[in-house]
């Protein structure tokens, strides 16, 4: 078996350049109602009428971080109770076995599977990724890696249980499994406890495993090590480039720092998209990348154009609305008293 993690970091070329251009404005204007505006109409103009969900993240947020309480976890129940919607293939090598709340990939590969994200808990990772991966025709015994994209529990409630049980590796990044070890951003019995640190990565590791390779690359600002995977897909004989973003709300309330971290890393990553011609742009959270209805409509189609396959302007297009509106929310922070 040919599978390894290469802990190299990133070309200093490459990073040199990424962070040469991810920074803001020289002449940024100053933090007022009229920057706020204008980042929201620069985010709208972006969003076109096609990018909707993603424009949602210029609503206001709350100042204060949210706390995890009884309201928290009724709340929290009432998402995981939601209906799951099927499992399905959205490309030859790509599978959704998720939630209607939270998502949950596949990657299959000649020796195993890489899961990507593992839902809120074993209830969910049984049902809906065991059960959802044997109606698709794949076996969870071959999972071998579980990738966290970060270290919040509705992406690794379930990653123990499956660990455990397949003796899976679990990955996530350094920085988010230090902050889980020592001060867990969010704890509530729904989740349990989080997995036990495993794979620890760095921004840039590669994971690669029968022939597939993911780019772990650290975006910082949903958490502070947020992993969002790069790898490649097939489709009808056509090869195309998957960035799947790790962590995309604002959850983490008035940390000004944070959110500024957020924009740079949408910065970055669309040079990356640029760099590597990434067409495709998935999301841990279906309503954000519209997976469910483009599932919906590969099973009605059952071949031609996949409408995964959103093109590289498409996938720059939403990192400028995702930046835009971190920029606005950055702004509306700055002028609280």
């Amino acid at each position: 078996m040919t599978h390894r993690l290469s802990l190299g970091l990133l070309a200093a070329a490459l990073t040199a350049a990424l962070s040469g251009c991810a920074g803001a404005p020289p002449a940024a204007q100053k933090p007022s109602e009229a920057s706020i505006a204008a980042h929201v109409a620069a985010a709208t103009r972006a969003a076109g009428g096609d990018l909707g969900e993603v424009l949602t993240l210029c609503k206001p947020v709350p100042a204060a971080r949210p706390v995890q309480d009884e309201a928290a976890d009724r709340g929290l129940r009432a998402l995981i109770a939601r209906p799951a919607p099927p499992p399905g293939r959205a490309f030859d090598n790509l599978y959704f076995v998720g939630g209607d709340w939270a998502s949950a990939w596949a990657i299959d590969t000649p020796e195993g599977i890489i899961l990507i994200d593992a839902l809120n808990n074993q209830v969910e990772a049984t049902a809906l990724i065991e059960g959802g991966m044997r109606k698709l025709g794949l076996d969870p015994a071959r999972i071998r890696y579980i990738v966290v994209s970060h270290g919040h529990g509705d992406h690794y409630g379930g990653a123990p249980y499956l660990a455990q049980k397949y003796g899976a590796r679990v990955v996530m990044s350094d920085i988010d499994w230090t902050m889980m070890e020592t001060r867990l951003e969010f704890a509530t019995p729904i989740w349990g406890a989080p997995p036990k640190r495993d794979i620890s990565v760095k921004d840039g590791n590669k994971l690669t495993l029968g022939g597939t390779r993911l780019t772990l690359y650290v975006t910082p600002g949903h958490t502070w090590g947020t992993l969002s995977p790069v790898f490649d897909v097939t489709w009808q004989g056509q090869k195309h480039r998957v960035l799947l973003w790790g962590g995309t709300g604002f959850n983490f309330g008035a940390d000004i720092p944070r959110m500024e971290a957020y924009g740079r890393s949408t910065q970055r990553m669309a040079q990356v998209v640029r760099a590597e011609g990434i067409d495709v742009m998935l999301s841990n959270h279906s309503r954000m990348d519209g997976s469910q209805g483009k599932l919906a409509r590969l099973r009605e189609a059952g071949s031609g154009p996949n409408p995964f396959v959103i093109g590289e302007p498409t996938v720059e297009r939403t990192l400028t609305v995702m930046n835009e509106c971190s920029l606005a929310q950055r702004d509306r922070f700055a002028l609280l008293p």
